[in-house]
């Protein structure tokens, strides 16, 4: 008897033990992220290794595309992004890839073959999930302040992504 009480008291703590982590996590929702929305920090490496975070663009407008290799579309505007890198060097904006939790060699063959030498950063499926990001491709167009400008979900022809980062900058090139 004694037994079964003592394992009566462990069922009902691992009851309540859960009760509280379930409770405790529907408490953190993640901000929304939204146009006219601060864009959500985040912290990621290139495939050399550097560190990347979002204060580091301050001053300058970003592109922030989230792809994979796995994705026809995002690998069929990787070309308009790269022409774009390319066309607004020198200007104060950047082009940063987010690869979708692939690994380094696949992405780097990728980026070799197809000559992309803009920086691509390595996400784990976290700041994906931060930015609520659930379709391939999506690229968010980040103001020097810090705000989001536009989010396009889908491919991009070189003009989408023209037109766009004009907006952030409020110029061309």
């Amino acid at each position: 008897m004694r037994n079964r009480w003592v394992q009566m008291v462990i069922i009902f703590v691992v009851l309540l033990a859960g009760a509280f982590a379930i409770w405790t996590a529907s408490g953190k929702k993640l901000e929304e992220v939204k146009i006219g929305g601060k864009a959500p920090d985040f912290k990621l490496a290139t495939l050399d290794g550097e560190i990347f975070e979002l204060a580091d663009f301050k001053g300058q407008g970003l592109v922030l595309n989230f792809w994979g290799t796995f994705c026809p579309p995002c690998v069929r505007e990787m070309p308009a992004l790269q022409k774009q890198s390319e066309l607004w060097k020198g200007e104060p904006v950047r082009i940063i890839g987010v690869n979708l939790n692939e690994s380094l060699v696949t992405v780097r063959m990728f980026m070799q073959q197809h000559q992309i030498s803009f920086p691509t950063l390595m996400d784990n499926d976290q700041v994906r999930k931060t930015y609520r990001v659930n379709s391939y491709p999506t690229t968010f167009y980040i103001d020097a302040n810090g705000v989001i400008q536009d989010i396009f979900v889908g491919e991009m022809k070189e003009k989408d992504i023209q037109t766009r980062i004009e907006k952030i900058l409020g110029s061309k090139p």
